[in-house]
C-alpha cells in the first residue's frame, strides 16, 4: 500500500481518481489546487503525486518544480488535457515520471500507478546496491569504461550530459551521423546508471525484416509461426532490470512503432502468438542517423512515439566538427589495436597526423579506427608514416586508379571522396599551380578554390603526399 497525493481542481475528477486508488488499496490525500497540494506534500510526504497541469493559484508545472526542488527523487504523474502533449513532454523533461491524457479510463490510471510504484521500489533497491558496491563512476571512469575519447569542448558538453542523464531512468534518444559513437554513449549511460548491474541489450532495428524484428523484440510462443519450434524470449524480456538500446530506430515500420509506443507507455507487451501480458522494467535508449522530425513531417514516423523517445536528446558531433580530437583518438587506437594487429606501433609522424586532420572523415570515428588499423598493418617500424595510410587519405592510387571508399555509406559521401581524390591528383600533377589544376579538371579557377576550401585541402605547402 502506498500514500498518494491527488491534486486536481475539478472536484468530480479528483474524487474519481481517489476512488480508483482506494479500490487499489492505497491511502490517498487530496488537494483542490497546487498551493494546498504543496503544503500537503510537505506535511504528509506521500509516496507519489498525481497532479493536474492547469490549475489556479499554483499550476501543475510550478508544483512539479517546487516538489522536485525539495526532493529530486519524487514520483510525480501529470494529468493533462487532450491536445496538450507538448506541455506534457515539457513536464517530463522537467522531471515528471509520466502523464495521463484526459479523458482516461480507470484501467490506464491503475496500470500507470502500479508501474510508477514498481519503478520507485526498484529505484530504492538499486540505490542500495549502488551504495554497497560503489557503482557510480567518477569522471575518469566515465570515458575509460567504454572508450569514449575526446578533449574538445563539444565532447566535454556530451560528457556532462551523460553524467546528468545516467543516474535517471529517463528515455534517451541519441542522434548523429554514422560512426560517431552512438552505441558507446548508450553503453556509457548504462554503465554509469543505477542499472549497471543489469543487462545491456542492443538491437539493430534496420538489420531485420518487420516480422523477424517483432519476434526479436517481443519474443514468440511455440508454434506461433512456421519454424517457431519453441518459446523464445524477446530482447525486452532479456533486458529486464537493465537497459535496451534500439539502434537505427528511424527504420522501423509503422506496425512496430505502434508496439514500441505501448511498451514505452506501459512497459508491457505480448509475445508473438501469445496471450499472456509480459511486464518488464527496462530503460530505453534509442539512436538514429535520421532526422526524426523530418520523418514525422513526411508521415514515416509516429509523432506520439517521437515525443516519447525525444524526452532527453543527445546530439553527437561529427569528427570533422572536433578535429582537435583526432590526435587523442589516434593514440587511443594505437593502444587498442595492438592485439589485433600483433604489432607495437607507438607513434605517428607529424606529416601523417597533418594529413589525417585535413581529411573530412565522412565515416567519422569508425572510419578513423579503420584507417589506423590499416596504417599499423603496413607500418615497417614503430611509427606510422604517410605511405602507411590508405589511398583514400593520401590520394595515391595503385596503377593510377581511384579507390572506391569502403563501408556502407551514402552515395553523396562516396562521390565527395572520389572528387577529392581527383582534385588531389590534378593538384600534384600541376605541381601546385591552381590555374593549371583547374585546367586539368576542366573547371573554373573559382570553382577549384571553393572545392579546395570545401574539402579542407591545404595548399600552403608543396603539393607532395603530405598535402592531402
Amino acid at each position: 500500500m502506498a500514500r498518494i497525493l491527488v491534486v486536481e481542481d475539478n472536484a468530480t475528477l479528483r474524487e474519481g481518481i481517489v476512488q480508483v486508488l482506494k479500490r487499489m488499496g492505497h491511502e490517498t490525500i487530496d488537494a483542490p489546487n497546487g498551493k494546498v497540494g504543496l503544503s500537503s506534500w510537505e506535511s504528509e510526504k506521500p509516496d507519489m503525486v498525481i497532479s493536474d497541469l492547469k490549475m489556479d493559484q499554483m499550476d501543475g508545472m510550478d508544483l512539479l518544480k517546487a516538489i522536485l526542488n525539495r526532493d529530486p527523487e519524487a514520483v510525480i504523474m501529470i494529468v493533462t488535457a487532450f491536445g496538450s502533449i507538448e506541455k506534457a513532454v515539457e513536464a517530463m523533461q522537467a522531471g515528471a515520471y509520466d502523464f495521463l491524457p484526459k479523458p482516461f479510463p480507470p484501467d490506464l490510471l491503475r496500470s500507470k500507478v502500479e508501474r510508477a510504484l514498481q519503478m520507485k521500489d526498484q529505484r530504492q533497491k538499486n540505490e542500495r546496491l549502488v551504495r554497497e558496491n560503489e557503482m557510480l563512476r567518477d569522471d575518469a571512469k566515465l570515458t575509460d569504461a567504454v572508450s569514449i575519447v575526446g578533449q574538445s569542448d563539444i565532447m566535454a558538453d556530451v560528457f556532462q550530459k551523460i553524467r546528468k542523464i545516467a543516474p535517471t531512468d529517463s528515455t534517451v534518444h541519441i542522434y548523429g551521423e554514422s560512426g560517431t559513437g552512438k552505441e558507446l554513449v548508450a553503453r556509457a549511460i548504462h554503465e554509469n546508471s543505477q542499472r549497471a548491474h543489469g543487462p545491456f541489450i542492443k538491437v539493430n532495428c534496420s538489420a531485420l525484416a518487420e516480422s523477424l524484428l517483432e519476434s526479436e523484440l517481443f519474443g514468440h510462443e511455440k508454434g506461433s509461426f512456421t519454424g517457431a519450434a519453441k518459446q523464445k524470449l524477446g530482447r525486452f524480456e532479456l533486458a529486464d532490470g537493465g537497459t535496451i538500446f534500439l539502434d537505427e530506430i528511424g527504420d522501423v515500420s509503422q506496425t512496430i512503432q505502434l508496439k514500441l509506443l505501448r511498451v514505452l507507455q506501459e512497459r508491457q507487451f505480448e509475445r508473438v502468438g501469445g496471450e499472456e501480458t509480459v511486464r518488464v522494467d527496462v530503460r530505453i535508449v534509442t539512436a538514429t542517423n535520421k532526422d526524426l522530425k523530418e520523418e514525422v513531417k513526411e508521415g514515416r514516423f509516429r509523432e506520439d512515439l517521437f515525443y516519447r523517445l525525444a524526452i532527453i536528446p543527445i546530439e553527437l558531433p561529427s569528427l570533422r566538427e572536433r578535429v582537435e580530437d583526432v590526435n587523442p583518438l589516434v593514440e587511443h587506437f594505437l593502444e587498442k589495436l595492438r592485439v589485433r594487429t600483433h604489432k607495437r606501433v607507438d607513434h605517428i609522424s607529424p606529416q601523417a597526423m597533418h594529413m589525417l586532420k585535413q581529411y573530412r572523415w565522412p565515416g567519422n570515428v569508425r572510419e578513423l579506427e579503420n584507417v589506423i588499423e590499416h596504417a599499423m598493418v603496413f607500418a615497417d617500424g614503430n611509427t606510422i608514416e604517410i605511405d602507411d595510410l590508405p589511398p583514400v587519405i593520401t590520394g595515391k592510387r595503385n596503377e593510377d586508379h581511384l579507390a572506391i571508399p569502403d563501408g556502407d555509406r551514402p552515395l553523396p559521401d562516396i562521390l565527395e571522396d572520389l572528387e577529392r581524390q581527383l582534385i588531389m591528383r590534378a593538384y600534384r600533377k600541376a605541381k601546385g599551380v591552381k590555374t593549371e589544376t583547374a585546367r586539368l579538371l576542366g573547371i573554373k579557377a573559382s570553382a577549384l578554390y571553393y572545392k579546395l576550401e570545401k574539402y579542407g585541402i591545404d595548399t600552403d605547402g608543396p603539393p607532395d603526399d603530405s598535402d592531402d
